[in-house]
């Protein structure tokens, strides 16, 4: 039994085919079909039901499973800790698009200590990433409150959160927008009306950027049952928003991080009743975390106090 074998088998078992599984290794079908009889004939037992598309784990390869992930966890966290600072490993975060976005500058400087690593972000919503640190296949996870209130279905006890500030989400506007050419600047940012604000078109996603639900107008925090908008656009990939969002052509309810694009400006609703604000978590397994991963949460526990 080897940990390449582990790791394929690990890889096959959450995808719905071994195409699937060979083309994120990296590896020919052929390939991964072979390092999953060896494993089997290690171990002198069929881990999976096999049919002419598929592969299911049967009740031993379930088992197995458990055996395999906490066996690579294992050899990481050897890795890693025997290397000291010139350790080669991979830091694997999971979370929102959004949330990847504000903290990814944050992690890199609190992994400086290992110019061999690399920082790997995997874009997916809340409870996938959550299930993703249940499956050992990211180092952490980026949720919100809301998500660690509620106990996402994978939360384990194993597990640990540090809160990394809140995330105060703004009206913003392209400095090609009307009301930004059209509006004096004060203090920081345009002061606007209700109902100018109202006279324009929004863009929102229809799900949450967070969670991943189905929302409609309520996806992006703003409160449509005190101040109904026209949303004209309706889009969930982050970019295209954005990018819709810098024409001018339409407002958008986002994180106040967003501003550090120079081409966004904030618009403050004067007689706006409302706020909304997220507060972000990171969470990681205490059980399987490596010296370095200790360090990386004392790091970023540091610059949080610090902010």
């Amino acid at each position: 039994m080897n940990l390449i074998d582990l790791k394929i088998f690990a890889c096959v078992a959450r995808h719905p085919s071994q195409g699937a599984a060979a083309q994120e290794l990296h590896l020919t079908p052929s390939a991964v079909s072979k390092a999953l009889r060896r494993l089997e004939g290690d171990l002198d037992t069929v881990l999976f039901d096999r049919s002419a598309k598929q592969l299911s784990l049967n009740a031993s390869g379930r088992r197995m499973l458990e055996f395999a992930r906490n066996m690579l966890a294992m050899a990481e966290q050897a890795r890693a800790d025997v290397g000291g600072e010139q350790a080669t490993f991979s830091c694997r975060v999971a979370g929102p698009a959004i949330l990847l976005w504000r903290h990814a500058g944050q992690l890199a400087g609190a992994m400086a200590d290992y110019p061999a690593a690399d920082l790997h972000m995997s874009s997916m919503y809340e409870e996938d990433a959550l299930a993703a640190l249940s499956r050992g296949e990211a180092n952490t996870a980026l949720v919100t409150a809301e998500v660690l209130d509620g106990r996402a279905a994978y939360w384990s006890p194993e597990w640990q959160s540090l809160p990394l500030g809140a995330m105060n989400l703004q009206l913003l506007a392209g400095l090609q927008h009307p009301l930004v050419l059209s509006t004096p600047e004060q203090a920081g940012a345009l002061q606007v009306s209700s109902s100018q604000v109202l006279a324009h078109d929004f863009v929102s996603p229809t799900r949450s950027l967070f969670c991943g639900k189905q929302r409609g107008k309520r996806s992006d925090g703003w409160r449509d049952d005190q101040l109904p908008r026209k949303i004209a656009y309706w889009m969930d990939d982050l970019q295209l928003l954005l990018s819709m969002l810098k024409s001018g052509k339409a407002l958008a309810y986002l994180p106040d991080f967003a501003l550090a694009d120079t081409e966004l400006v904030r618009l403050e609703v004067v007689d706006c009743g409302f706020s909304c604000s997220e507060e972000v978590h990171l969470v990681w397994n205490t059980r399987t975390a490596a010296q370095w991963q200790l360090e990386l949460v004392a790091a970023l526990k540091d610059q949080s106090s610090k902010a």
